[in-house]
């Protein structure tokens, strides 16, 4: 929002604060201007001058000398310009020193094609006032200024400062100057009085032989959930053309000026921030004005030249013959105010703002009365905005106003509204101290309510009933009246104390946990992936996961419809974007919680479970040899190291065998393995299923890990004492000759078995295939470690227990010694 300094200084005329103080002011009560612009700084030092007489220049063609009286003196200046006026007409000099600051340029003696010019012309552009620089400013015939006077004197809105505030959502009355006005007065403690619309001090007359507004035009509200309340006014025998008086006030604030008429409904959406439309009487079809819903395909050419088709959600505004505006949006060409139009009906309604900003965002159109009524103007200004035009109007365009007004309320027609009904809230006194933390007197909150336009219905030691006034929707509960009065009494009223706090037993705990799990992943070379709590439930389905708990009342997208029951969808979301985008090297994590059913006995909310995900894709890092791609062996290899980091001990793996059905569903048969630490399953890894790739579309093979954390939340497993042993090892080495199908985890655990309590440890050391190895089979070469902790073993002990270790595994597995 754009506020003229100048403007809410006529509105509030006791403010002496500067543009720099305000603007100071207005951010500590939540109104951010995020910066000031001097507009027209160079006006102060040009000078209104007139035009004495003009000769061609005598060697150059297309320029002339031009002689001025500047009120002291006369001075001859070099201009190109095309439309340097005739002698008697006043332009704008800029004399020798003048800076001008949209140009950043300093007026300087200079020699034009040999001839010194001690000074220039200027053109709109040149002064920063407007965009014209087609040729310098020549001001009205009957123009008042005064020779030798500042052009910023002169000419009302040539010098203004601007003030550039941000304004949020809810605060609706702070885009007119009006609210602007209001809201500076209670902040400064002044006393604010609405301005007063009902005279025109032009060449027009409010009274006459003109006829009624409801002689002029019929008005019929079809939607009226819409469209609550629909309000207009007519101007007749008007006059079409410029308005010097306003051109610059509009141009400061980034309108451009086209006509008084057109003028008039922007200076009045500037004042009260409520957007209105003119349309040309005698260019509305069969004298009727219809607001209804479009009809689906139906056509619009707006005034911006754009033939927009409709569907049957978007409001209209229609003759009697078919569309001639988009409600709240902008109107169209069909009915806009010409240069010989001579009745002028002004519309000032009140539009449902999720319906315009539905209808704006569907064909993408945002305008400044659009802006507006998506955000929910004054239901209550509808006849002040009216009156406020037509006074206008007459001042700017002459005119007669047309008898009365037309209200249409509902089912109800007549000359004056009903007024909105206005909420009613309580503000109990001792809700002050006990939300802002400091002592506010309740006279002086009750007065700060009564600055800021709130109606106090009744009141007493303890408590009041407000009515929230119709311009501020923002207020609808007590919290919003007390957090009203600290805003303007001035946040830094609120001291600023530290409150005590006391460090709670249960810091720590899973937070602890997901960090410990983090410097894990981190310190084995994975990247974490930060990703939605939110999937889809094809996604679940297509990596087989537990179906979901939680369903979304209100979903991102369907895409994003449930809570997930597995960490994967939004890793491999992840590798699918990357793929997209050319990247085939990954290596990622992320940490956080799946939602699952809730368990039985429990307190009937969803199970929420602490989790980490890998994901491994591409090729694992290689300098001295040929890249390879990532495999099953790899993804036990981060899995394991993250697994040990966590628990503080040794991780185990379970192997499923590729013609069992346990494998989990989402992961390939061959390669699909679980995870265990501290005695119980904590997850699984392996390739990704093809079909699950698929489904996906991830382009490309994936291997994955998830692992519970709930086991570590009271952190690393404690490892069990045993003493440093007293007495030597004896260690013997066994090849034995398997299937190749047969686990070698499995026939670790059967000569660790086997060997009995004198086993202080077994590893497999070596896997050989080939040479005299039948084919598929393969030789496992296990070191073990014999030890009692008692005495020192004999060799007759030693070669017992490892004869009944080759036996069990011949048993068992049907192996053979190699």
């Amino acid at each position: 929002m754009k506020a003229s300094y100048n403007w809410l200084k006529e509105l509030v005329p006791q403010l002496t604060a500067s543009p720099k103080e305000l603007a100071a002011r207005l951010t500590g009560a939540g109104l951010e201007v995020e910066g000031i612009l001097e507009y027209g700084a160079a006006s102060e030092a040009c000078i209104v001058s007139r035009v004495v007489s003009t000769r061609p220049h005598p060697t150059k063609s297309g320029l002339r000398l031009v002689t001025v009286d500047r009120g002291n003196a006369q001075q001859e200046v070099v201009c190109g310009a095309p439309n340097v006026p005739e002698a008697g007409r006043l332009v704008v000099l800029a004399p020798l020193g003048a800076h001008l600051p949209a140009k950043n340029v300093t007026i300087a003696k200079r020699a034009i094609a040999g001839v010194e010019s001690e000074g220039m012309l200027c053109s709109e552009d040149e002064l920063g006032l407007g965009d014209d620089h087609d040729g310098i400013i020549v001001l009205a015939a009957d123009s008042k200024a005064t020779v030798g006077s500042s052009l910023a004197a002169a000419v009302p809105g040539t010098r203004d400062t601007i003030l550039e505030i941000g304004l949020t959502p809810n605060r609706p009355d702070g885009l007119g100057h009006v609210g602007l006005a209001r809201e500076i007065a209670a902040l400064y403690g002044f006393p604010f009085q609405v301005p007063q619309t009902g005279t025109g001090t032009g060449t027009g007359t409010r009274t006459g032989d003109a006829p009624a507004v409801g002689e002029l035009v019929t008005i019929e509200v079809q939607d009226a959930e819409r469209c609550p309340h629909y309000g207009a006014a007519a101007v007749v025998d008007i006059t079409v053309g410029a308005s010097p008086s306003t051109r610059y006030r509009l141009q400061a604030l980034g309108v451009r000026s086209i006509s008084n008429v057109v003028d008039v409904t922007n200076l009045v959406m500037l004042a009260w921030g409520h957007p209105m439309h003119a349309f040309d009487l005698d260019r509305v079809r069969g004298k009727k004005i219809v607001v209804r819903r479009a009809k689906d395909g139906e056509k619009l050419a707006t005034l911006d030249g754009v033939e927009r088709t409709l569907v049957s959600d978007d409001l209209l505004i229609c003759d009697g013959e078919g569309p001639v505006a988009l409600a709240g949006i902008m109107g169209g060409a069909s009915s806009e105010i010409q240069p010989d139009t001579k009745r002028v009906l002004f519309e000032v309604a009140w539009f449902d703002p999720r319906g315009v900003r539905r209808t704006a965002r569907r064909h993408g159109m945002h305008t400044e009365s659009s802006h507006r009524f998506e955000r929910g103007v004054d239901p209550g200004d509808v006849a002040q905005v009216l009156d406020h035009a037509t006074s206008l109007t007459l001042s700017l365009a002459g005119g007669t106003v047309a008898k009365g007004r037309l209200h249409v309320q509902g089912t109800r027609i007549a000359a004056e509204p009903t007024p909105p009904e206005k909420r009613a809230l309580k503000l109990r006194a001792r809700r002050l101290p006990e939300l802002l933390g400091v002592d506010v007197p309740f006279a002086e909150a009750v007065a700060i309510l009564e600055r800021l336009g709130c109606e106090i219905v009744a009141k007493d030691e303890s408590s009041c009933d407000v009515l929230v006034p119709t311009h501020r929707p923002d207020l609808g509960r007590e919290v919003d009246l007390v957090e009203e009065v600290i805003r303007v009494r001035g946040m830094d009223a609120v001291p600023a104390l530290l409150p005590p706090i006391r460090a709670s037993r249960d810091v720590g705990g899973r937070e602890e946990l997901a960090r410990r799990a983090r410097d894990a992943a981190v310190s084995v070379g994975l990247s974490e992936a930060i990703t939605y709590a939110f999937t889809s439930a094809r996604a679940l389905e297509a990596l087989g996961a537990p179906k979901p708990t939680v369903l979304l009342k209100n979903p991102l997208g369907e895409h994003q419809a449930v809570m997930r029951t597995t960490l994967l969808p939004g890793l491999l979301d992840a590798v699918a974007n990357a793929r997209r985008h050319g990247e085939r090297e990954i290596r990622e994590f992320t940490i956080g919680p799946v939602f699952l059913a809730a368990r039985t006995g429990g307190d009937g909310l969803p199970d929420e479970q602490l989790r980490i995900g890998v994901v491994l894709a591409g090729e694992r890092p290689s300098w001295l040899a040929k890249p390879q791609p990532f495999d099953a062996w790899d993804a036990k290899g981060y899995a394991v190291a993250i697994a040990q980091r966590l628990a503080g001990a040794s991780a185990a793996i379970e192997v499923v065998p590729a013609k069992r059905d346990e494998a989990p569903p989402h992961l390939h048969p061959r390669g699909a393995a679980f995870i265990h630490a501290g005695g119980r399953r904590i997850g699984s890894f392996g390739p990704l299923h093809p079909d699950a790739i698929e489904a996906l579309s991830l382009d490309g093979d994936v291997l994955v890990a998830e692992l519970d954390l709930e086991p570590f939340v009271a952190g690393p497993l404690s490892p069990k004492y045993a003493p440093i042993p007293r007495f030597p090892a004896s260690t013997r080495d066994v090849a034995l000759v398997v299937k190749d199908e047969i686990p070698a985890g499995e026939v670790e655990h059967a000569v660790r078995a086997a060997a009995g309590p004198l086993a202080a440890g077994v590893r497999l050391f070596d896997r050989f295939v080939g040479g005299q190895i039948p084919a598929g089979s393969s030789s496992l070469a296990f070191h073990v470690v014999y030890r009692a902790p008692d005495r020192t073993l004999t060799d007759a002990e030693v070669d017992a227990a490892h004869a009944n270790v080759v036996k069990a595994v011949g048993e068992r597995f049907g192996a053979t010694l190699r």
